[in-house]
């Protein structure tokens, strides 16, 4: 079932409920430049598992409106609040992927893991999505830059090339379609602010440090967007976490190696 959660005035989020009578809830964010149809490989499974799957779109995504503003991770956080709040969510595992897992990583700290009791980090985009003086784990600033150049100026160009980096092996062309169409149902506006946010966001540092719930961090060996030494960071960074290498994974391993996600991630929701 899906509906719509007004977070702003004039700010409504898109919201994909499946199996609200499930047992255990499932939040997932998706990360940049999809939508929640990014875990169709979950939500086809989980489900029938007795799980409550909730998939959001991130303002300027996919079904939810696109407002000019509000693409800082505060925000962000802000609206997953929203939701949790509308949905009287409780006791939640909280699931993001890359920038969904950045925003994941804010909520936790901005709002205290408000009815969170489990975190699962998927491929996240922090503490830092590119290289910085004191982190020299990530992308190089430059290939930021000429992501939001390329959107300026050629996104569908910019969407096919993210593509190719997005899964680890060769997939089919549908396949690629598939992720393509996602991107371009984002705003142009959207897809840059995300992109600005990696830049400026300095913050995820010190957020990681006040997670205080059972975390499970999954991570591609072969990504190459966020690259598995973030991984190695997050763990050391979050005190209850464990972190499950992905030997046969990019960027993607939802899909890429999505039995084992879907195992990884429901054995440590019944841990």
């Amino acid at each position: 079932m899906g509906y719509y959660v007004r977070v702003e005035e004039n700010v409504k989020i898109y919201v994909e409920d499946l199996n609200p009578e499930g047992n255990k809830t499932i939040l997932f964010l998706h990360g940049w430049p999809g939508n929640h149809n990014l875990f169709e490989y979950q939500f086809n499974q989980l489900p029938k598992m007795g799980y409550r799957c909730i998939g959001i779109d991130t303002r300027g995504f996919g079904n939810s409106d696109k407002p000019w503003s509000g693409y800082d991770y505060d925000r962000l956080a802000d609206d997953v609040r929203c939701v949790i709040d509308a949905l009287e969510l409780r006791d939640i595992t909280l699931g993001g992927h890359s920038t969904g897992g950045a925003i994941a990583i804010r909520y936790m700290a901005r709002h205290n893991g408000y009815e969170v009791s489990k975190l699962a980090l998927f491929a996240a985009a922090a503490p830092s999505l590119i290289q910085r003086p004191y982190f020299p784990y990530g992308l190089p600033r430059e290939a930021v830059l000429d992501i939001i150049q390329g959107t300026y100026n050629d996104r569908p160009k910019m969407l096919r090339d993210f593509g190719d980096m997005f899964f680890f092996q060769h997939i089919t062309e549908s396949l690629s379609d598939w992720l393509f169409h996602m991107g371009l149902e984002a705003s142009g506006w959207a897809t840059a602010s995300i992109a600005n946010t990696w830049l400026d966001e300095e913050s995820l540092f010190s957020d990681l440090e006040k997670i205080q719930v059972p975390t499970l961090i999954l991570h591609g060996i072969h990504d190459k967007v966020c690259l598995f030494p973030l991984a190695e960071a997050q763990n050391q960074s979050i005190k209850n976490s464990k972190l499950v290498p992905f030997e046969f994974s990019g960027h993607a391993l939802f899909y890429d190696q999505k039995d084992k996600f879907n195992k990884e991630l429901t054995q440590f929701i019944e841990e």
